[in-house]
């Protein structure tokens, strides 16, 4: 599985983000002492520097009024998943 800053997804999450973040009329000085980080945290994540975590992707949204939940789908929605392999019944797992 690619772990681009680069891909589609990547760049749609962060999309979202920066779009609830506007719709709220925040800034990124907002976001960060509302999560207690750094202002350059936030930049960091919204200029495409640096991938957040689960945790800190549901920290980021609740502090934007915006469902985790909702997001992923877009995401989930918009596609371009990679491919699960086909195992075969006689392959070893691992």
């Amino acid at each position: 599985m690619q772990k681009s800053l680069r891909t589609s997804r990547q760049q749609l999450l962060l999309s979202l983000l920066v779009q609830a973040r506007k719709a709220k009329g925040m800034t990124q000085a907002d976001v960060a002492a509302a999560l207690d980080r750094p202002q350059s945290f936030v930049a960091k994540y919204e200029n495409n520097e640096r991938r957040i975590d689960v945790v800190e992707f549901i920290d980021i949204a609740g502090v934007l009024g915006v469902s985790s939940v909702d997001i992923l789908s877009k995401i989930e929605a918009a596609g371009d998943r990679p491919k699960r392999p086909v195992r075969r019944k006689s392959q070893p797992i691992g």
